[in-house]
């Protein structure tokens, strides 16, 4: 397959589509390559259709020292199966590097419509939880979220895809970019990039019918914080893959016996507090696993959890702001694991989550803590080191749009930091 066109865009997550999608409405050529499909919404919101289908090695992709990366393969990448949060991540860090972004949020938020998740969407397991934190003055508010509340059915199954399309995801921006008339083609697998004089001027990759070949103008990486250094690396960029973060979680659960709350059957995340977010690096949300993935994750602790009910249990996720310690390889694999002072934020945010759950009628003996994850990969295309304020690599007319060029790790969802970077890039080029 050959093809030419003037922009290229690899990937098809928040920061790939944005841009495809702005281009595209400019009246510009764009083609969107993308390494999986388009999944059929109709199947969403299932546990089997999400881990065979969208999440990298059925969401048990872990790094060299064992820690689970989740990484979603997929036509909108990550974003189908977000919660669906929506908050202004590392403004001030990127200002500090001569990134105003200011407009560009303003503008997502208006076309996201963004807003705190209406009391009615509050289920009773977060307002429970909420309420405690507050009671103990640790500030927990509704979650700002890009869903729209007349379609949201509380399914509480944000993060296996959402089959009533009331969650905003980068497949709605890509039936934009296609309305425009921008290709997409999925399949394909993208190599390297073809540099002639200093000059990106396309890509090469294959796909199940062969090699590919397409030429462009200008070359947009989006491939996500794992994908994209691989490609810089085979293209050249060595520097490219250091510096991984992951935005490193932990879920503090509880067991509250013969109340069949059931936060299972809500909006995920519906509540959070960012109390100490700038101090000390973490937030803390209302978050439960699916049921399969809740025994694969608690599995040492079964013989605590006898007799539980699965609508009796009570999560509290913190999420930290990880130290940018890993890295990627030209092959793929990664190496990721939290660092002293990563443990050292996740425990205290734990204990802090213990005390409001037992605030919330939780016994201290069916407090029961995970072992550390993660998701958002990123930092490994960092802006000032990777890239330059433009997002331009040191090849001319090659682009990063993605978690990639974060400098550091935000701690929180990127989704709508990336997607302001993506319409100011956009407009740059």
């Amino acid at each position: 397959m050959r093809l030419k066109t003037d922009y290229v865009v690899v990937g098809s997550g928040a920061g790939g589509t944005t841009v495809a999608k702005e281009l595209a409405i400019r009246g510009k050529k764009v083609v969107i390559v993308e390494r999986g499909v388009i999944p059929n919404q109709k199947k969403m919101g299932t546990l089997k259709t999400a881990i065979l289908n969208y999440y990298d090695k059925c969401a048990l992709r872990k790094s060299k020292e064992g820690l689970t990366i989740y990484r979603a393969l997929m036509a909108g990448g990550t974003t189908v199966v977000s919660c669906g949060n929506a908050v202004r991540v590392l403004e001030e860090e990127l200002k500090n590097l001569g990134i105003d972004l200011v407009e560009e949020f303003k503008e997502t938020e208006k076309e996201l419509a963004i807003a705190p998740l209406p009391p009615r969407l509050i289920g009773k397991g977060s307002r429970l939880i909420m309420d405690a934190a507050n009671r103990l003055g640790f500030d927990m508010r509704p979650m700002p979220k890009s869903v729209d509340p007349n379609k949201c059915n509380s399914c509480g199954q944000c993060v296996l895809g959402c089959k009533k399309g009331a969650k905003w995801s980068a497949l709605d921006f890509i039936k934009i970019a296609r309305r425009h008339s921008a290709k997409f083609i999925k399949k394909i697998d993208i190599q390297s990039v073809v540099i002639r004089n200093g000059k990106a001027i396309g890509l090469v990759g294959k796909s199940p019918k062969g090699r590919v070949r397409i030429y462009a103008k200008k070359v947009i990486l989006a491939a996500g914080g794992i994908g994209t250094p691989v490609i810089l690396q085979r293209s050249g960029i060595k520097n490219a893959g250091k510096k991984l973060f992951a935005d490193i979680f932990n879920v503090t659960y509880g067991i509250l016996r013969n109340k069949h709350i059931n936060l299972w059957q809500e909006p995920t995340m519906a509540v959070v507090s960012t109390k100490y977010m700038e101090d000390k690096g973490f937030i803390m949300s209302p978050y439960i696993d699916a049921p399969l993935v809740l025994r694969w994750v608690i599995m040492s602790k079964r013989k605590q959890l006898k007799g539980f009910k699965y609508n009796d249990l009570l999560g509290i996720m913190v999420k930290t702001r990880d130290e940018s310690v890993g890295r990627v390889t030209a092959n793929e694999r990664f190496e990721k694991n939290p660092t002293i002072a990563d443990y050292k934020r996740l425990n205290e945010g734990a204990k802090i989550a213990a005390k409001i759950l037992i605030e919330a009628g939780v016994k201290k003996k069916d407090i029961i803590f995970t072992k550390p994850r993660a998701a958002h990969p990123g930092g490994t295309a960092a802006i000032g080191e990777v890239v330059d304020t433009n997002l331009e690599t040191k090849i001319k007319n090659l682009y990063v749009c993605d978690a990639s060029v974060l400098p550091v790790s935000p701690g929180a969802p990127p989704i709508l930091t990336i997607i302001a970077l993506a319409k100011r890039l956009a407009k740059a080029i």
